[in-house]
């Protein structure tokens, strides 16, 4: 009787494997990075979604590819050794645009490796490698709009449901390495992104998404690490960040630049951040669109050019438009555009336990417009070290207002501050606030203008060398001090 349950469970077990696991050498993939496997491939992934979906698997081996399109219920499992490399002939790439508008219709590529829309259930595993060879000449294109429509990206992933990305290697993407557009229930686990070989490298871009979960992953990208967008008129919220090492010639941590929706319920814990060319920690918002609800706690920086850059702004620009092209090609034509969308708000930001070394000269700011204050506002135990090197003259300089300017943590020039700027702001508080510099500094560590209700508790801040107090006041009311 015990041989007999055991032979029994050998065959369900087998059936339901040859059920539910498809090699993709079985549907004529050769995997030896010159032949094209893009059939195959697709070939695996429909035949598994028509017999209710499983796994697709790639064995070791490189196997060149253009689009492949996701089903619902699909895995797609690459192996120890194997790789799906991206095609260099961009005729392998389809335009696709999809039903949800987004800026991204406007300016930014129709093509990618992987696409998925409208489906669910679906996952990406594995010890295997995605490679876009995007170092590779047919991919060296002028940055610019024209171009940005040439150059496709790894992944695109738009309305989909219950979507996983775990422990894969994603390397050298020719465009943005990976973007969730209005999504929901994302979680990218444990993946590693190395992407520096071309230009809008971004490693994750998660837009208009609701109820996502990134964690323990490793990116190093040519332009931002890990940004969420709004580029449609979707909140992207219900975002949770953890336990990720950042690297980026950008922004390592970035809400915005794209603001028409908003950012809401934004958590942002327990990583660190390392040779960042612009801002370690960005928020921005410039397009309309409201963020609110967002903690940032437990991060560590070394060498980035700006530590906390936050940035409340009006570009002002629609996220589509009715210009040439028809309803499924529009082009963005001011002129004949949407109605510009009204000026955002920016408030309730907690941004604690965080050390920092080898912040650039330009230093921190926290700034919003005279039309519109950004709100609650709150820093605590924060230890930030400066490389320092300003001098007097900066003190009493003019900062522009730069309303509708791109915000980036350099927008305004160097700072009258060593450590941080702030203008235009309701509802301020630095608690338990360290600041010091290397370099000789003869700015005030920092500086307030127009602020509405200024909380100061516990600073311990470097003293300039020169005459002017270590904190300077310009229209500050209702101050408190402890």
């Amino acid at each position: 009787m015990k041989h007999l349950f055991i032979t029994m469970l050998v065959l369900v077990c087998t059936h339901l494997y040859s059920q539910t696991y498809y090699d993709v050498k079985d549907y004529g993939a050769v995997g030896n990075g010159e032949t094209l496997d893009t059939q195959a491939i697709q070939k695996a992934i429909d035949t598994c979604h028509e017999n209710g979906g499983g796994t697709v698997y790639l064995p070791a081996g490189s196997y060149l590819s253009g689009t492949i399109f996701f089903r619902d219920d699909i895995t797609l499992l690459l192996d120890s050794g194997a790789t799906l490399l991206g095609s260099t002939d961009l005729q392998d790439f389809p335009s696709m645009i999809p039903a949800f508008r987004s800026y991204t219709d406007v300016n930014y590529t129709e093509k990618s490796l992987i696409y998925a829309e409208n489906v669910e259930n679906i996952a990406i595993m594995g010890r295997g490698t995605i490679d876009g060879q995007g170092e590779e000449e047919a991919y060296q294109l002028k940055s610019g709009p024209a171009n940005y429509k040439k150059r496709p990206y790894m992944i695109r992933m738009i309305e989909c449901r219950n979507v996983l990305l775990r422990d894969v290697k994603i390397i050298n993407s020719p465009m943005w390495v990976q973007h969730y557009l209005a999504c929901e229930n994302v979680n990218i686990d444990g993946i590693t992104v190395h992407s520096t070989v071309n230009h809008n490298n971004d490693g994750i871009d998660i837009d208009c998404c609701n109820k996502v979960r990134i964690s323990n992953c490793e990116i190093n990208s040519g332009d931002d690490a890990i940004v969420l967008k709004a580029t449609g008129p979707k909140d992207c919220e219900n975002i949770t960040i953890t336990n990720c090492v950042l690297s980026s010639y950008c922004n390592a941590f970035k809400c915005g630049t794209e603001s028409t929706g908003g950012f809401k319920n934004i958590t942002f814990s327990n990583s660190t951040i390392y040779d960042t060319r612009l801002s370690g920690i960005a928020l921005e918002m410039v397009d309309g669109g409201t963020m609110d609800r967002v903690v940032i706690s437990g991060i560590t920086m070394k060498d980035v050019k700006g530590g906390i850059f936050v940035r409340l702004g009006n570009r002002a620009r629609p996220y589509l438009s009715t210009g040439a092209g028809g309803p499924s090609k529009q082009q963005y034509v001011p002129e004949a555009g949407l109605e510009k969308p009204p000026v955002g708000t920016l408030g309730n930001i907690l941004i604690r336990d965080v050390i920092a070394t080898g912040i650039s000269e330009v230093g921190c700011s926290i700034t919003g417009i005279p039309a519109r204050s950004a709100e609650n506002i709150t820093l605590e135990n924060l230890r930030l070290s400066f490389v320092g090197g300003g001098e007097t003259d900066l003190v009493t300089w003019e900062v522009p207002e730069q309303i509708d300017r791109y915000p980036e943590h350099s927008m305004f020039g160097t700072l009258p501050a060593y450590g941080f700027y702030c203008r235009h702001v309701n509802n301020l508080k630095f608690r338990d606030i360290q600041l010091d510099y290397a370099e000789s500094e003869e700015r005030p560590a920092m500086m307030f203008d127009d602020i509405d209700t200024l909380f100061l508790e516990n600073l311990q801040l470097k003293e300039p060398a020169s005459d002017f107090p270590a904190v300077r006041f310009r229209d500050v009311r209702n101050l408190v001090k402890k």
